[in-house]
C-alpha cells in the first residue's frame, strides 16, 4: 500500500513539474518572440523611418540620424518595446536632429576633387545630360535650363551617385582588402560591396567582411584603416585591448589616431559629404567605349561616354 501511495504522489509530483515546464518555455518563447532578430523598419508620424538593427557589438542603443532615415543599433535581446520607450524618451532630441538635415541640391555648384574620385558639372548647350567619365573621373554637362530644384531629378541624380560610388568601389576595395590582408596573415572568408551608412565595414564570426562603397570618398591611408580594422576582427572580434594592440601593430602605432581623422568625415546616403562638405556625383560607365543613356521619369535623359 505505502509502495503504491508513493507511487501515486511520485506522478502527481512529475505531472506538476511537467505543468509547470511547459509554462516556462511557454513564457521563454513568448518573450524571446517579442525581441528584436533582423531588421526591423518603424513608421513615425513625427521622424519619419526608424530602421533598427541588431549589432551583436552594441552594448547599448545608438540613434543615427541621416538623410533618409534614423538607424537605431542595438544589442542582441533587444525587444520592440524597449526601443519605442527609447524613442519616446529622445523624440525631442531625434526631432531636432532630424530638422538639422536637409536635402543637398546637386547643381552646378558641386564638385569633388578627391583622391579616387574627381567630378565636376559644367553647363552646356544641348537638352540633355551628357556625362564624359573614366575610372574615378567625371565631367557633367548639364542643359543649359536644367533645373536642379526638380525633386525628380534630384532622386534621379542621388541614385546615380549610388551606382557610380557602388561600381567604384567594386574596382578598389576587394583588391586592396586582398593585398593586406596577405601582407598581414589575416585571411578572411569572404568580401562583399554595400550601402551601409551607419558602418565603413563589419567582419561576422564566419570572417565574412562587408565594406560601404563610401569608403571610396575617403583618402587612402583613411580606406586602409578601414580594410585593416576589419581584417583585424578576424582573429579578435570585439575592440578589446587585444584588438587595439593588433591594429596598433598594423598601423605603426597610429590606430586611435587614425580613429579620429576618420571622425572628421561623413558620408551619407542622398547627403554626401567629404572634408570640405562637398557632395560627389558621378556615373561610372561599366565598358569603355560604350555610350550609355539613363532617363529619368521620361523628361530627361544622360548620356555617359567614355
Amino acid at each position: 500500500i505505502d509502495m503504491t501511495v508513493r507511487r501515486k504522489k511520485l506522478n502527481k509530483v512529475a505531472s506538476s513539474a511537467k505543468f509547470f515546464i511547459g509554462i516556462f518555455f511557454f513564457i521563454t518563447f513568448v518573450a524571446v518572440d517579442r525581441r528584436i532578430i533582423m531588421d526591423k523598419i518603424i513608421e513615425d508620424d513625427e521622424l519619419g523611418r526608424l530602421i533598427v538593427r541588431v549589432n551583436s557589438r552594441a552594448r547599448s542603443l545608438v540613434f543615427r540620424t541621416k538623410g533618409d532615415a534614423v538607424y537605431v543599433s542595438v544589442p542582441p535581446g533587444t525587444t520592440l518595446k524597449e526601443v519605442k520607450q527609447a524613442i519616446e524618451n529622445l523624440r525631442g532630441k531625434l526631432l531636432a536632429s532630424r530638422q538639422k538635415i536637409s536635402p543637398a541640391i546637386v547643381d552646378l555648384d558641386y564638385k569633388i576633387d578627391a583622391e579616387h574620385f574627381k567630378l565636376s558639372l559644367v553647363s552646356g548647350e544641348k537638352d540633355q545630360f551628357l556625362a564624359n567619365s573614366g575610372w574615378g573621373v567625371m565631367e557633367i554637362v548639364c542643359p543649359p535650363h536644367a533645373d536642379f530644384t526638380d525633386e525628380k531629378l534630384q532622386s534621379w541624380l542621388h541614385k546615380v551617385i549610388e551606382e557610380s560610388l557602388r561600381r567604384n568601389a567594386k574596382s578598389i576595395l576587394p583588391s586592396r582588402l586582398a593585398s593586406l590582408s596577405k601582407q598581414c596573415g589575416l585571411p578572411y572568408s569572404s568580401v562583399k560591396i554595400n550601402s551601409s551608412q551607419a558602418d565603413g565595414g563589419s567582419c561576422s564570426a564566419r570572417k565574412d567582411i562587408n565594406l560601404s562603397y563610401y569608403l571610396v570618398l575617403l583618402p587612402s591611408h583613411l580606406i586602409d584603416y578601414v580594410l585593416l580594422h576589419e581584417l583585424c576582427h578576424t582573429r579578435e572580434m570585439n575592440h578589446s585591448e587585444r584588438f587595439w594592440v593588433l591594429l596598433n601593430q598594423f598601423t605603426e602605432g597610429k590606430a586611435l589616431a587614425l580613429r579620429g581623422e576618420l571622425r572628421k568625415y561623413r558620408t551619407e546616403f542622398r547627403i554626401l559629404y567629404c572634408q570640405d562638405s562637398a557632395i560627389v556625383l558621378a556615373h561610372l560607365c561599366q565598358h569603355a567605349g560604350t555610350v550609355v543613356t539613363m532617363r529619368w521619369h521620361g523628361c530627361a535623359n544622360m548620356v555617359a561616354q567614355t
